[in-house]
C-alpha cells in the first residue's frame, strides 16, 4: 500500500520550516529552524483528520503534562506546545537524526545495548506510571537516539490524546507491540499492558523482528494480531542471548497481565539481573518521584525497594508512593494510610474543590 503524502507544514511564529521528517499514523514530523534562541527542532503536527475539539483540548492538558515528564534523560525533551492557525495541535521537541524504528531489522544490535536500552525506557516508563500517565505506544520506532547516543522515548501524550478521542479508528494500533488485552479491545490501555510492549520492544531490538512475526508466514496486522492473541512467541534465535534474558521476556510476554512483571521497574531491575550475570555494568535506574524533577533517585541492584503494582482499586497515593513489602505488610501500610486519611480528611476538605478541579486537567489516567 503507498504511503500517503505528508500534510501541508503549518505557519508558525517564530519558525521557519525547512522540510520534512517523517510520517506516521496520526501526525507528520517536520523540521523547523527557531529563530529564538536558534537551533533547529523537530515539529510534530497531528492531521486534520483526527483533530477534533475534544482531541484538541485534551492535547493542550497533555502538553502540560510532557513539559514537566520531558525532563526526564530518556523521554524526547519538549520545549513548546501549541496549536497552528489552521488548528492543528503540535509539540515542538528536541531533534534526533536517529531511532530505532528501522535500525533494528537492519542490524544485528549487541544485547548490551538491547538491555541498556530497555532499562532507561523503563525508568522513562516508571516515572509516567508514578504520574498516573500512559504512553500506549510503546515500540522501537518510538525510541530514537539523540545527539549524545541517549535512547529517548517519544510520542507521550500524543497517541493517548488522539486515542481517547472520538477518531480512534483513523488512527490504528501498533499491532505487533500491542498487547493480547489492547487487541481485544478491552481496554486501550493500563500498565501490564505497557510491560507487555516493553517487553516485545526489547524483544524486537534483539531478534530484529517483533515477538509474533514468522519468517515466510503472513505477516499482516490480521494475523499477527491472531498469533498474538493464541499462539506462543517465536524464539529469538541468538546464541549470544543469555536464556534468563529470554525468560524474562517471555514473562513480559504473558497472555494473562498478571503473570507478567508488576511494573516497569521490576522489568528494568531483572534486565540489570541480567546484566550483572553477564559482567557488565549496572545500567543506572534513572526514576522520579511524585514531584517531577524533585526527587530523582537512582535505583541498583543495593537499593531493593519496588512498587507496587498499579491497579483500579489503589487510590492515586498508594499507586505512586513505592511501597514494598510483603502482601501482609502492604496491606499493613494501607491500613495506616486509611487512618491517617481519615485524621486529616476535615483539614483538606476546604481545598478538595480545587484539588479536583486541578486532577480533571490530567486527561491521560492510568485505567486498569
Amino acid at each position: 500500500m503507498a504511503r500517503r503524502l505528508p500534510s501541508t507544514p503549518p505557519v508558525l511564529s517564530g519558525f521557519t520550516f525547512v522540510r520534512v521528517l517523517g510520517s506516521g499514523g496520526f501526525a507528520d514530523v517536520f523540521l523547523y529552524e527557531q529563530q529564538l534562541p536558534r537551533r533547529n527542532v523537530a515539529i510534530k503536527v497531528l492531521l486534520p483528520e483526527v483533530v477534533n475539539p475534544r482531541v484538541r483540548d485534551m492535547f493542550q492538558s497533555e502538553a502540560q503534562l510532557m513539559s514537566q515528564l520531558s525532563t526526564h534523560p530518556a523521554i524526547l525533551s519538549v520545549f513548546e506546545a501549541g496549536v497552528s492557525s489552521d488548528g492543528r495541535p503540535y509539540l515542538v521537541t528536541e531533534v534526533c537524526n536517529s531511532g530505532y524504528g528501522e535500525r533494528f531489522r537492519a542490524e544485528t544490535l549487541p544485547v548490551a545495548e538491547a538491555l541498556r536500552t530497555g532499562i532507561k525506557i523503563a525508568a522513562a516508563l516508571e516515572t509516567a506510571h508514578r504520574a498516573n500517565v500512559l504512553h500506549r505506544d510503546i515500540k522501537p520506532g518510538n525510541i530514537l537516539i539523540t545527539a549524545y547516543g541517549h535512547p529517548v522515548l517519544s510520542d507521550f501524550g500524543i497517541a493517548s490524546s488522539v486515542y481517547q478521542g472520538d477518531n480512534t479508528t483513523a488512527v490504528g494500533l501498533s499491532v505487533p507491540w500491542s498487547a493480547p488485552e489492547v487487541i481485544r479491545e478491552t481496554t486501550t490501555g493500563t500498565t501490564a499492558s505497557e510491560i507487555w510492549a516493553l517487553g516485545a520492544t526489547v524483544y524486537s531490538l534483539l531478534a530484529g523482528r517483533s515477538p509474533f512475526e514468522v519468517p515466510g508466514k503472513d505477516n499482516s496486522p490480521g494475523h499477527l494480531a491472531g498469533r498474538i492473541l493464541k499462539s506462543k512467541p517465536q524464539p529469538i534465535g541468538r546464541d549470544d542471548v543469555p536464556p534468563q534474558l529470554e525468560a524474562l521476556l517471555l514473562k513480559a510476554l504473558s497472555k494473562n497481565p498478571i503473570d507478567r512483571q508488576h511494573s516497569a521497574v521490576e522489568f528494568a531491575r531483572e534486565l540489570q539481573q541480567v546484566e550483572t550475570s553477564m559482567g557488565l555494568a549496572q545500567t543506572p535506574l534513572d526514576v522520579v518521584g511524585d514531584e517531577w524533577g524533585s526527587n530523582a533517585i537512582v535505583i541498583n541492584d543495593n537499593d531493593r525497594t519496588m512498587l507496587a503494582p498499579l491497579d483500579a482499586h489503589a487510590s492515586p497515593s498508594w499507586r505512586r508512593a513505592g511501597y514494598s513489602g510483603t502482601p501482609a505488610q502492604r496491606d499493613e501500610l494501607a491500613l495506616v494510610a486509611s487512618k491517617r486519611r481519615r485524621r486529616l480528611l476535615w483539614s483538606v476538605l476546604g481545598s478538595a474543590a480545587a484539588l479536583i478541579a486541578v486532577i480533571t486537567t490530567v486527561v491521560i489516567v492510568v485505567a486498569q
